[in-house]
This record gives structure tokens, sequence and C-alpha cells, in this order.
């Protein structure tokens, strides 16, 4: 999981509804609102780097068409119990296989670090009261998970032997608990 830090963030949102298109300033490593980048998607030049964020209550599927050419999206939660972005991330990455960033922002606490690896995320920006160190032990509290996720599609029942062992020996079993 990378842990974004704004001031050394590269990427910058652009202020206003209409975006990039006002200034013709189109440039690298902007952050669009899905309004935005609907304005300007026609006339983004291919290659040049673009991100879009998603509040969690669009639909994934309006990106669809431009997933090879975005470079980020940003899923918002606007409240660290609100769980759709969980499925659109889920949905990015298993039906369009979206292979670019996909960053959660908001109200993320260290507790959601496991589900957000789990669901497709690999970047975050924690809210300002959260401690990097209790999010990097949450991401190494469970060695292994009996559903299958976006990582290991396969449930653990599923899986050949010697990765059930290799999970066991890793600790996914609690002394004395059994399947």
């Amino acid at each position: 999981m990378k842990f974004i830090q704004k001031a050394q963030d590269p990427w910058r949102t652009v202020i206003g509804d209409d975006g990039p298109m006002v200034t013709h300033t189109c440039a690298a490593h902007q952050l669009l609102t899905l309004l935005q980048w609907n304005s300007v998607r026609h006339h983004w030049p291919h290659g040049m780097p673009v991100g879009v964020a998603l509040n969690n209550d669009h639909a994934v599927e309006d990106l669809a068409e431009d997933l090879p050419r975005i470079a980020l999206i940003a899923l918002h939660f606007p409240k660290w119990v609100d769980g759709r972005a969980y499925s659109q991330a889920h949905l990015l990455r298993m039906r369009y296989r979206f292979g670019g960033e996909i960053r959660a922002t908001g109200d993320v606490v260290a507790d959601m670090m496991p589900l957000l690896q789990r669901t497709g995320f690999d970047a975050v920006v924690m809210r300002a009261d959260q401690s990097r160190d209790v999010a990097e032990r949450a991401l190494a509290f469970f060695p292994g998970f009996y559903q299958g996720d976006v990582r290991e599609h396969r449930p653990r029942f599923a899986l050949p032997s010697t990765e059930q062992a290799a999970q066991t020996e890793a600790g996914f079993l609690h002394q004395g608990a059994g399947i």
C-alpha cells in the first residue's frame, strides 16, 4: 500500500467545474472530477497521465471506455462506515481489469487497510488524525484469508495443498483452531 502525503503528491486537482479547458492547460498529473473529465476527454492528449476523482455514488461503468487512458482513479469515502467505494474498486480491478492506481480518499482510517487492499486499492490518503504505523500494522495483522479477493481470486479451500500449507505455516490458523 502506498501512503500519500499531500505535500509530496504529484497529482493536483483542478479548481472549477470546467477544469483545464477554461485555461487551455492540459497538464500531466491533473486529478479531475468526473464532470471535468467528461468535458475534456475528447481533447485530452493520449499518453498524458490523467486522474479522475469519483464520488462513491457514481457508477464506475461511466469510465469504462476511458480506463486505458486514465492513470489514477481516486475513490472517495465520505464516512469510514460508507463502503460503496470498496465495491467500486473491486469492479474496477475484477470486471474492468483496471491496472492503474486506485486511491482511497476522504474519511480513511487505519482499520480499513486490510479491506482496502483486498478490494483493489493500492494507495491511500489517510485522515489527518491517523497513524501510518498503525495502518501498516493493520496490513500485516492477517497473513491469509479464507475468501478470495482481487489479489487471490480462489477461496482458501480451492488453493493447491502446498499453498494452503504455506498459509498455515505463516500463521493463518490460530493455535488450536480448525478450518
